[in-house]
């Protein structure tokens, strides 16, 4: 290993250990090498626009959730994780969820469903009907031989309606919500379909009944005991209404005419969970495996599958991972009712743009039973769903939308006790590599007093074991956070940051309203030097003659990887740079005469 080089003479530089006398009255100019190059503006200006910093802005929370870290050049409208509501502007907290009263003594909710102007479940082999004027559950209607697996209402050709609910080893029927009927046909899963109820069972084997309590066996699904996951039905290429059903290995079409299944074109590797709560929404179906949900669209043209499941982008949160088990449709969202194999059920829905946690986290692992329902009973839009262990057993609902609402405009939605969160993707300016400067953070809000607060947070360097409180704000407008403080303005150098907001209130109509989060920062490159200098080629300097000083010099500026270059007698070896010749012009005489001056520029990588 070669020693690095020390110039000790005056007048002299070494450049990859050739000395080199500087032009007489001259010096070596250095410069700062490592700069990014100004912006240029034409036409109107942004908010990136200034020189002196740059802007990283979240105000759109449309995109949900999934995002971990922002790449360079995306669309700012996804969080990593949040509890709330978003729009384009505006973060509010979750919506209120409600315990229903008198909930009966339950190890799980088997289903859930309508008839009539009353809303029932079945808790264990007990099935109940919801009283809304007095909260309560009243006493049991009737008692199952085995856990409910499906619920639905239907109205058979003779014009009555019949609540039917599946055990998987027979169904059990009312047409009044009081007086039940069990039929030993079995049935997992319950569709109606071409003016019949169709059921199928465990087996596979699909039947229909024109008049309830009377089936008549149709197909039969080609595969094993206990593949099947679902029945429902949806369009088919020619844009005719058929049954589907759902499998452990894909997606298969009724054909009534020849009383048989066809495989469709949407088949996946077995997996336990797969298909369960398959549904159609909006003319596609929606079929889940694991995380992941599969969108079938068929039409003229054929069959189009793609994934849009909580899990694309970045992947979801360890606290949310776990399998679908079931699908509901409403107007405005597809939900997923999501079981956690880790530490947490969630609810999460679907607009068509992204993926909320529109409710707040309340469930512990495995908390959340199979069934949820929507319904618009008692005049109320809801989504009702159990919960069967621990405090607050019991049913609960939620306020489902009908149309998209500015948070702003809405004065009737309640809100949960439960604070809201919004946790934005680590940022780091497409460069985790190069060390930034947080300047500023300005946050700007609505509907915020001494009650209705928003708590502001950040995190640095993928380092989530502490978060840094910047400060709470209960009054509207802008609030400025200084890096590190208000009396030190100095910043704090990242390579990523991530902000936290934690919006808190009491339960009711009042909310916090986040509007924006904007960064302000500079950008600043590792520090990397450059050097000025001119050469005077004499006839013989150091033991080389000019011509030895040219071609030592010319091999250099040719050279494919760096040099050293000094012009110090420097112990720390701080002053040794490995360098390009990104500049070299020079007088030179003719002849056989190789004297003359050089002028050079090298420059740190």
């Amino acid at each position: 290993i070669m020693s690095p080089e020390r110039v000790l003479d005056k007048g002299e530089v070494s450049l990859d250990k050739t000395r080199y006398k500087l032009r007489e009255g001259t010096q070596v100019q250095s410069f700062l090498s490592s700069i990014y190059p100004p912006k240029i503006v034409i036409g109107d200006t942004t908010r990136d626009s200034g020189t002196g910093a740059s802007v990283f802005a979240m105000s759109d929370w449309r995109g949900g959730l999934g995002k971990y870290e922002y790449k360079a050049n995306e669309s700012i409208d996804k969080s990593w994780r949040m509890f709330g509501q978003g729009r384009q502007g505006h973060f509010v907290k979750p919506k209120e969820v409600v315990t229903t009263g008198s909930n009966p003594s339950f190890t799980r909710i088997g289903a859930i469903g309508e008839l009539g102007a009353s809303v029932y479940a079945a808790f264990d082999t007990a099935v109940h009907a919801y009283n809304n004027s007095s909260d309560t559950w009243g006493s049991s209607l009737n008692t199952l031989d085995h856990d409910a697996t499906d619920m639905i209402q239907v109205r058979m050709p003779n014009g009555t309606d019949y609540l039917v609910i599946a055990t998987t080893a027979e169904y059990d029927y009312t047409a009044d919500g009081s007086s039940f009927t069990t039929s030993p046909k079995a049935v997992k899963y319950l569709a109606f379909w071409d003016d019949r109820l169709w059921g199928i069972d465990n087996t596979g084997q699909l039947w229909y009944s024109y008049t309830i309590d009377t089936e008549t066996n149709d197909a039969k699904l080609p595969l094993p005991d206990g593949y099947v996951t679902d029945l429902f039905t949806g369009r088919d290429a020619s844009g005719a209404r058929v049954l589907y059903a759902a499998t452990k290995v894909g997606l298969w079409v009724h054909d009534a005419l020849n009383a048989k299944f066809i495989q469709t074109a949407l088949t996946v590797p077995r997996n336990d969970n797969a298909g369960k709560g398959t549904v159609e929404w909006r003319g596609d179906i929606y079929y889940p495996v694991g995380m992941s949900i599969y969108k079938y669209s068929v039409g003229s043209g054929g069959a189009v599958i793609s994934l849009m499941g909580p899990d694309r982008d970045d992947g979801l949160s360890q606290m949310y991972r776990g399998y679908i088990q079931q699908l509901i449709p409403t107007h405005t969202d597809l939900i997923a009712s999501i079981t956690g194999t880790v530490s947490n059920d969630v609810l999460a829905f679907w607009d068509g743009i992204g993926w909320q946690l529109k409710i707040p986290n309340l469930y512990a692992n495995n908390q959340i039973d199979t069934y949820a329902f929507a319904s618009y009973v008692y005049s109320k839009y809801r989504l009702y769903f159990g919960r069967y262990s621990g405090a607050g057993q019991g049913i609960r609902y939620t306020a489902l939308d009908t149309q998209i609402v500015n948070p702003t405009e809405d004065t009737t939605q309640r809100y949960d006790a439960n604070p809201g969160q919004l946790i934005a993707p680590w940022f780091s300016a497409g460069q985790a590599e190069v060390d930034k400067l947080a300047l500023r953070l300005n946050v700007d809000t609505a509907r915020c007093t001494s009650n209705e607060t928003i708590q502001v947070f950040y995190y640095l360097n993928f380092d989530t074991s502490s978060a840094t409180s910047l400060g709470t704000i209960t009054t509207n407008g802008r609030e400025i956070y200084y890096f590190p403080s208000e009396t030190t303005n100095t910043g704090i150098t990242f390579r990523s940051i991530q902000f936290e907001a934690r919006l808190v209130s009491a339960a009711g109509t009042a909310t916090p309203d986040l509007l924006s989060l904007t960064l302000e920062y500079r950008k600043k490159l590792t520090p990397k030097w450059g050097h000025s200098f001119e050469i005077d080629i004499q006839k013989e300097y150091k033991g080389k003659t000019a011509d030895e000083q040219r071609a030592a010099l010319m091999a250099d500026i040719e050279s494919t990887t760096l040099l050293e270059f000094t012009f110090r007698d420097d112990t720390g070896n701080s002053r040794n740079y490995y360098v390009d010749v990104v500049s070299a012009t020079g007088l030179e005489r003719t002849g056989h005469d190789e004297t003359g001056v050089a002028r050079i520029q090298v420059a740190e990588r």
